[in-house]
């Protein structure tokens, strides 16, 4: 690790307020490839005059320090140090007033190959400046509670010059912008290129017009439709919903092509990763047009609960993150379906930060320190985040929900939250005590919940136990809140008991259901009430049942996902005819012409090999990869063989005709379509995907087809042809890198990947083009935990050689080595090989020498 990336645990408990006060931050920036200069005039004024501060400002390494004075004068140079990322400016040298510090700083765009702060995408300045971005931009108090207006000029003979806020004057080769509104540096963005805009418009409920602009490169111009209407549907949403209204006069969205997330909420000024704004039917899938009208709403909502209202400090991320992906998900469920987006949402936390929780990553969704933030952008901060909020709102009601948002915005507008401050919010407007609810934020780990029945006389007792297991650094949990949606179903498949809430407080609690004619069958965790694992004694005849008959979709999903994790389980035990209540329960389900189609997709998708592996891990098994992904497989083919003719006929008459419609009917008919598909390849050899690849109308077809001919090894032809049709198109590229690994049979997916890597179309510093194959092969569980070791020397090669270039990037992909403590002695020891490995690269970064540490130091 070098000396510049040194830097000691950040703790929560050690937070101080900045001890100066901003009121304006003016920017002016001369852009050039090797030799940007920012100069920075920052208005300032001590909080206590009487008790004098240094002044700590944040710097990366890359900045050049040109000039620095305070009020016009330069300072005493004794009073001036600079020390790794800190430059501090003495107490004695600052005037006791309000005074204005002036700075001025040379960077390096085109050298920055982290894409943190300021840098350069094929030709397009632009920035990233979450979390700690800005301090490479140039020196600043780089924390989120440091908030003010920001006035900025950009210099460019670039045609197109944008910032945060409103514009204000141009000219040739400038532009000036205004952010009215205060926020904190980790918002501040700026973009400069040859870009043309897809342009529209939005009245706001108040009689405001805003001026739309999405932002592409030329050529492009048609696949940005969607992502405007989605914005001008996002907007009107929060009106409606949340009372929310735009607050600037314009709105601009930028697609650029080299970005380490998603996108990025930047106020006014959203930037974002190409592949979540540009779609059309040929180049993008019903999951890319989900995902993008998702991810812009999102970024949208930011304005509210993120920007007007941010995080006090990197401790409070799943404050603003957790309530915009819940936000975020209300938005896709009004526009779509609610209960398969629920689904959706689920199979995530499940697959992801269950996972976490289960490994030596875990953390609470609020952590109490931290050596490296980029590494807390994490499932549980986003995904398990948004659990808490929709419990709370369980808990308090959609009244007392309404009315503790109204109160959030009215309180802390302009403010830098914390939890305490958001969940008093909810005490204050409901009168609720929230104190044991907060461990939801403070403790990590998954809760079990333990039922047991007891049925006598007509009455039926429940009898709960509530356990979370260790996790590094809190071995002891105390009991939570657990708000459990229940209902019962009576013998004859009638609701006896319609949705009702049990509060969970204590470790162990029992429910009484008294004067009941017969016994009932519990349906439990309805909605998914809250982020548990449960665990009861359920016969395989009592979960078809409920896949029959529950009313709740989630619930009745659930069931029949119990059913296929327990035939998986026993297969890849070795258990011979498993699964005969799961084929016969989904031929019942199939046959039902009065269920959803986008449910009937979702319930044919076995569970991913790493779900079965973590649900064996749960129950102390050691999981075997290579058996359970012949378990798997021979499920499938049993599915297959027993409903060959239903399965045909859903395939045959769900053909798309017509236009294509991203829309949620058209979408969940192409979902049933190509889960038929997939079943009958296992036993027809692949002719009808083969014979879709040559037809289809759309990229959800085609790759869909294409999955399906990787998986059989007869996918050369459809890979020629689609490389030679798309091979400059980026983003349908990224595709074809990905499928090949990510369904290719597990004994050859290494070699796939070694092949595709050395190719000369392999981008490997573009993150997208490097996460479309190391995640394709980390998703493949049998090729990654290979018994050789292969999937994890691969791995550990490219990520020893991503760090150097892009920290960020390759810390965020060695979670794939997250759960190798799960398996067996061999595979433990070829993965711990490839850790300590990684560890030993001299100068590793602080971002994945914190991942790295963690996950050798749990097989200890």
């Amino acid at each position: 690790m070098t000396q510049q990336d040194k830097r000691p645990v950040q703790y929560l408990a050690d937070y101080r307020p900045y001890p100066f006060t901003l009121s304006e931050t003016r920017l002016d920036i001369t852009l050039a490839p090797t030799g940007t200069r920012v100069r920075a005039e920052i208005d300032m004024q001590p909080k206590d005059a009487r008790n004098a501060a240094d002044l700590m400002l944040d710097g990366g390494a890359g900045l050049r320090l040109g000039s620095l004075t305070i009020d016009g004068a330069a300072p005493d140079p004794a009073f001036v140090r600079r020390e790794g990322e800190v430059l501090t400016i003495g107490a004695a040298a600052l005037p006791r007033t309000a005074f204005t510090l002036a700075t001025e700083v040379e960077i390096d765009p085109e050298a920055n190959t982290a894409f943190e702060g300021l840098y350069l995408s094929n030709g397009i300045f632009c920035t990233q400046c979450e979390a700690e971005g800005f301090r490479h931009i140039t020196f600043y108090p780089d924390r989120p509670d440091v908030m003010t207006t920001f006035r900025v000029t950009l210099r460019s003979d670039l045609p197109v010059l944008l910032s945060n806020g409103n514009p204000v004057a141009s000219g040739a080769g400038w532009a000036e912008w205004h952010d009215p509104w205060p926020k904190p540096c980790y918002l501040f963005a700026l973009v400069a290129g040859e870009l043309v805009a897809v342009r529209g418009s939005f009245t706001t409920r108040s009689g405001r017009e805003v001026a739309l602009n999405v932002w592409v490169r030329p050529g492009d111009e048609d696949r940005a439709d969607f992502a405007l209407v989605s914005l001008i549907k996002s907007m009107r949403w929060d009106e409606e919903v949340y009372g929310r209204e735009y607050d600037l006069e314009v709105f601009n969205i930028v697609t650029v092509d080299d970005f380490n997330m998603g996108a990025m909420e930047n106020k006014g000024l959203n930037i974002f990763n190409s592949k979540l704004v540009l779609a059309s039917p040929e180049t993008a899938t019903d999951a890319d047009y989900e995902r993008i009208e998702a991810v812009i709403a999102h970024e949208y909502f930011h304005n509210w609960t993120g920007n007007r209202i941010t995080c006090r400090d990197w401790f409070q991320l799943c404050l603003k993150e957790g309530l915009t992906v819940f936000r975020d998900q209300q938005f896709t469920s009004d526009m779509r379906s609610a209960a398969v987006k629920r689904i959706e949402d689920v199979q995530v936390l499940r697959a992801r930060q269950f996972r976490e929780d289960q490994g030596p990553l875990a953390h609470p969704p609020r952590p109490d320190r931290f050596e490296e933030i980029n590494n807390f952008y994490t499932a549980t901060v986003y995904e398990k985040g948004a659990e808490v909020i929709g419990m709370l709102k369980r808990l308090v009601g959609d009244e007392g929900y309404a009315r503790a948002l109204d109160l959030y915005f009215a309180r802390h507008d302009g403010d830098a939250a914390t939890i305490e401050d958001w969940l008093k919010v909810f005490e204050d407007a409901t009168g609720r005590d929230l104190g044991q609810f907060k461990r939801w934020y403070t403790d990590a780990g998954t809760p079990v919940v333990t039922m047991t029945e007891e049925w006598q006389d007509g009455t039926l007792a429940l009898h709960l136990r509530q356990e979370t297991p260790p996790t590094p650094g809190q071995p002891d949990k105390p009991a939570r809140v657990i708000p459990l949606a229940m209902g019962l179903i009576g013998p004859n498949g009638d609701e006896v008991l319609p949705t009702t809430v049990l509060e969970l407080t204590e470790p162990r609690q029992s429910f009484r259901f008294e004067a009941l004619g017969a016994r009932p069958v519990v349906s439990m965790l309805r909605g998914f009430s809250a982020p548990v694992m449960l665990r009861r004694q359920l016969d395989d005849s009592a979960r078809a049942f409920l896949l029959a008959h529950d009313t709740d979709a989630f619930a009745r999903w659930d069931a029949g996902r119990d059913l296929a994790l327990s035939a998986l389980a026993a297969g890849a035990s070795g258990e011979a005819g498993a699964g005969g209540a799961y084929v016969a329960a989904i031929g019942r389900l199939l046959a039902d012409e009065g269920i959803d189609a986008a449910f009937r997709a979702l319930c044919l998708q076995l569970p991913s090999e790493e779900e079965v592996a973590t649900h064996l891990h749960a129950d102390r098994t050691v999981p075997d990869p290579a058996a359970i992904h012949a378990a798997r497989e021979a499920l499938a083919r049993d599915l297959a063989e027993a409903h060959e003719p239903v399965l045909a006929e859903i395939y045959t008459r769900l053909r798309s005709e017509g236009p294509y419609s991203p829309g949620a009917t058209a979408s969940a008919d192409r979902a049933l379509r190509l889960a038929a598909l997939h079943l009958l390849s296992r036993i027809d050899g692949g002719e009808r995907a083969e014979i879709l690849f040559g037809t289809a109308g759309n990229m959800t077809e085609r790759m869909g087809a294409l999955a399906a001919l990787v998986r059989l090894g007869r996918a050369e032809r459809a890979l020629a042809a689609m490389r030679d049709e798309f091979g400059s198109n980026r983003l349908v590229m990224d595709k074809w890198f990905s499928v090949q690994v990510m369904a290719a049979p597990p004994e050859t997916a290494v070699a796939i990947a070694r092949e595709l890597a050395a190719r000369p179309d392999f981008d490997w510093k573009n993150p997208n083009r490097f996460r479309a194959l190391m995640g394709a092969l980390a998703a493949n569980h049998p090729a990654f935990h290979a018994a050789d070791g292969s999937g994890y020397d691969f791995t550990a090669d490219w990520l020893m050689r991503m760090d150097p270039v892009n920290p960020q990037i390759a810390a965020r992909m060695s979670s794939a080595f997250e759960t190798w403590v799960r398996y067996d002695a061999d595979r433990r020891a070829r993965a711990r090989q490839a850790l300590e490995r990684i560890a030993a690269l001299e100068s590793l970064s602080r971002n994945s020498s914190e991942m790295v540490s963690r996950m050798i130091a749990a097989g200890s």
